[in-house]
Formats: C-alpha cells, structure tokens, sequence
C-alpha cells in the first residue's frame, strides 16, 4: 500500500524547530505567506544533495511569489550547518531530530524503517492550510517544477479570491 501523506485542505500541524543549535522557527511565525517545506532524507546524500542545491538556485522564484522555503531532515543542526556551508544554501534547514522525526511524523512524511524523513514536498498557504503536497520516490529528486506550479495556481486562487 503506497504511502499517504497530509494532502491539500489539511491544515498544516505547526511546529518549531531548531535551524542552530540555539535558534528556532516555527511554521506558524511565517503565518501570512506561502511556505515550501521540503522534508528529505538527509544532508550529503548525493540526491538529497542535488535537490537542496537547486532549490536554492530556484530561491530567487520562490520569494517571487513571496514564498519562503525550510528544509527538514533528521540530521542534527552541525550536521546542516556543515551541509549549509558547503553547499551556500541561503534557506533554513531544520532539525527534526530530538524526538527524531516528530515533525515529519504529524505530516506522514517519515520513514520508519529507514529511520528518516522521507522525500516529500508541501506548500502551505498564507492561513496555514495544505495548498499542495507531493511525495517522490527516495532515490528521484523531485525538482521544482510541481512547487513552481503550485505556487502559480495558489497565487491564481489568492487574486480571484481578493476580487
């Protein structure tokens, strides 16, 4: 039976995590515009690896449309930091860490075999509602396509909404 994740019309349960060791955001402080979350298995894998960089090579899009991107993993804050640095990614990454999974657990987006997040995508509107979500196969990177998509049908939605 194929994986079920939080699909859209679901709200999107809140969370804080931490993105240093000492600092945290939460889902509901970017309450007001679309939020990407991009939960993926873990930093310095060769897929996780390419798909990172070119959401951050696509960032510019994004805030386009005046979304905002977080990147969820299981990996610990100095494992992203070290990720971070040597990739120049200019968004946050989250540490699902402590209790491991938690975050990607209310969103159905962990793997408990594996023991990580698995590789999913979810665009959160500015009321905190699911506008999208998408789940890839661990090994395919799921590019930005789908995000850019959805981003223009929810902007779509939002200016026919406000007429």
């Amino acid at each position: 039976m194929a994986k079920k994740i939080l699909e859209a019309g679901a709200m999107a349960p809140d969370f804080a995590l931490n993105t240093t060791p000492d600092q945290k955001i939460s889902l509901k402080e970017l309450r007001g515009k679309p939020v990407i979350l991009v939960f993926y298995p873990a930093d310095f894998s060769p897929v996780c690896s390419s798909e990172i960089s070119l959401y951050n090579e696509v960032l510019p899009e994004f805030h386009k449309h005046g979304a905002e991107i977080l990147g969820i993993s299981v990996d610990g804050t100095w494992c992203h930091t070290a990720f971070a640095q040597h990739y120049k990614i200019k968004f946050p990454l989250l540490s699902d860490f402590e209790p491991k999974g938690a975050v990607a657990k209310k969103y159905n987006a962990y793997h408990n075999e594996m023991g990580l997040c698995e590789r999913a995508l979810f665009l959160i509107d500015k009321n905190g509602k699911i506008a999208w979500s998408y789940l890839s196969p661990i090994g395919e990177n799921p590019g930005a396509d789908g995000i850019l998509e959805a981003l223009e049908n929810l902007n779509c939605k939002e200016a026919k909404a406000s007429r």
